[in-house]
């Protein structure tokens, strides 16, 4: 097929006017391509960090804490943190690498094209707990700073973030950029005071033993505790939403880039811990002032912190802007990515791309179902139960990246994800993903026994690494790729193996974009871009599979 012919327009049914202007704001459901990316890599890296200012790791810090006691908190907040390090590295670095979200990065490892709808509908749900959560301890700093009824606040916290999330990396870049030195600030500043004033609260910070009457370090204990920090793992999807943004990797960047990828990619857990551990010490600061039930909530530890170092009618202003400031960033991003998960499932299943801020309403429509049910309550129960799901599948993804492509050479390098080039599922994905996840989650319930519950997580990490590589070999990686050729004879990579910038225009929709985002088409002697293939209803431009 020529250059010439390929860039010929054949007659075909044109794609909504409303997909293509929406996916090409941030490039929703597409590879980013090099035209878009214009940031320099550590403003990537601002803005993906910015998304992690949540408010939610002093609670869960605090939960483990008062229940287990500081040594078990802080060894579980470690463990989980190690093993969402070493399972985000692989998945940052494909995102970064080849500009493609995690839905995208899981369907060519593991999953296949239909198979994926799985897991983004595990993110999605990740999306609007950690929303629903954040929205609860923004109504509860509104409850203290101006009397707002918590129903309200929940309304209030939920409503203010649309106008900020119809756009894409444009706007939230800058948002990201100019909040996070003043959330440092407000964040860092009252521990040091603390510290720095009363050397004894460390002493009473390490010896706080807990409500389970344990005492000392205990094995059930930190598994349970890192049960609860693990369900943060699905984050690394979040961080991957900006990271796909990053510039390609040149010999002139790339330290600079690799630094941005380390440090926004798996990195955000190393500032999540910390949050983790000092939702711990200020919760055992505030205990004996505001009791066990307010002590998890970061209002209160930050209003009872900031009293120690401030005159009396700053303190509750102050907090209630640490708590706004935190939310606004966090739930932006959890509305954003969570539509980008929403809208990517149901274009898949039906063909039909009904808009991006659709799926951002149906996504704060659940989050304020849950705010209005009290998930704060029992927020260790959810976080516990949901974090055997979100382990399962990213342990599922980063060992088929590891091992089943750099090791067992099974799985293709080069990430593939338009329709026509993969197969609608991929056992090798899916079967470990459901084993890892149903047992773990089994486990959970108590149906092997109360002394196996504890170790649900570390059952969900060992089955999916077992699995993955397992079927990959019994399958003989057949079921990656249906076809190796999508008729484009220009190179997906060019000679640095960033992804080429070369551009072609589809012929559907009949807008230019960049090579890895196209494939020939099946019927008219032309191509066809990724969106207009999903949205295909009738499979006239798939390609057929390789025989």
């Amino acid at each position: 097929m020529t250059t010439e012919s390929r860039l010929t327009p054949a007659p075909s049914k044109p794609a909504t006017d409303q997909a293509t202007k929406e996916t090409l704001e941030d490039y929703t459901l597409r590879f980013a391509p090099r035209s878009y990316r214009r940031w320099t890599p550590m403003v990537v890296a601002t803005t993906a960090l910015g998304g992690i200012a949540y408010m939610a790791d002093f609670s869960i810090g605090a939960g483990i804490a008062l229940t287990h006691g500081t040594g078990n908190a802080l060894i579980a907040i470690a463990v989980a943190a190690a093993v969402i390090f070493v399972t985000g590295l692989p998945l940052a670095y494909y995102g970064a690498r080849y500009n493609i979200d995690l839905d995208l990065i899981t369907r060519g490892s593991g999953f296949g094209y239909y198979g994926s709808v799985l897991t983004s509908v595990i993110f999605a749900s990740f999306t609007f707990i950690f929303f629903a959560l954040e929205g609860s301890i923004m109504a509860q700093g509104l409850e203290l700073g101006l009397g707002l009824p918590l129903w309200l606040g929940y309304l209030v916290s939920t409503l203010m973030v649309i106008p900020l999330v119809i756009y894409g990396m444009k706007a939230l870049s800058r948002l990201q950029v100019w909040t996070t030195p003043v959330w440092l600030l407000l964040m860092v500043a009252p521990l040091v005071y603390l510290i720095a004033q009363d050397p004894g609260t460390v002493d009473r910070f390490l010896s706080y033993a807990g409500t389970d009457g344990e005492g000392g370090v205990n094995t059930a204990a930190v598994l349970l505790g890192a049960g609860v920090c693990l369900s943060l793992i699905a984050q690394i999807g979040e961080q991957i939403d900006y990271l796909r943004f990053m510039p390609p990797r040149t010999e002139a960047n790339k330290r600079t880039w690799w630094t941005a990828v380390v440090m926004a990619g798996p990195g955000w857990v190393v500032l999540g811990a910390l949050k983790q551990a000092i939702g711990v010490f200020l919760a055992v600061y505030v205990l004996s002032a505001i009791g066990p039930a307010a002590a998890t909530e970061p209002i209160q530890q930050f209003r009872g912190a900031f009293d120690a170092m401030m005159p009396s009618w700053l303190v509750v202003p102050l907090a209630v802007a640490l708590v706004v400031i935190s939310q606004i960033k966090i739930n932006v991003t959890n509305a954003y990515s969570g539509s980008l998960a929403w809208t990517n499932s149901f274009t898949r299943v039906t063909g039909h791309y009904p808009g991006r801020m659709i799926f951002v309403l149906v996504n704060l429509g659940f989050a304020l179902a849950l705010m209005e049910a009290d998930m704060f309550s029992f927020l260790n129960s959810i976080l516990s139960f949901y974090s055997n799901c979100a382990i399962a599948w990213v342990v599922t993804v980063a060992t088929d990246i590891l091992v089943n492509k750099y090791v067992l050479k099974l799985s293709p390098r080069t990430p593939e994800f338009r329709r026509g080039m993969l197969y609608a599922v991929n056992p090798v994905g899916v079967v470990a993903f459901v084993a890892s996840s149903g047992l773990s989650i089994a486990l959970y319930f108590h149906l092997f026994g109360d002394t196996l519950q504890p170790y649900s997580p570390v059952a969900a990490v060992v089955i999916a690494f077992v699995l993955t590589p397992l079927m990959a070999i019994l399958t003989k990686g057949k079921y990656y790729l249906r076809r190796t050729d999508d008729g484009i004879a220009e190179p997906l990579l060019d000679a640095d193996g960033n992804p080429s910038a070369v551009t072609y225009d589809c012929h559907v929709c009949r807008q230019p974009y960049e090579r890895p985002d196209l494939t020939a088409c099946a019927t008219h002697d032309a191509i066809v871009c990724s969106l207009c293939l999903s949205t295909d209803t009738v499979g006239d431009h798939v390609l057929p599979a390789t025989t």
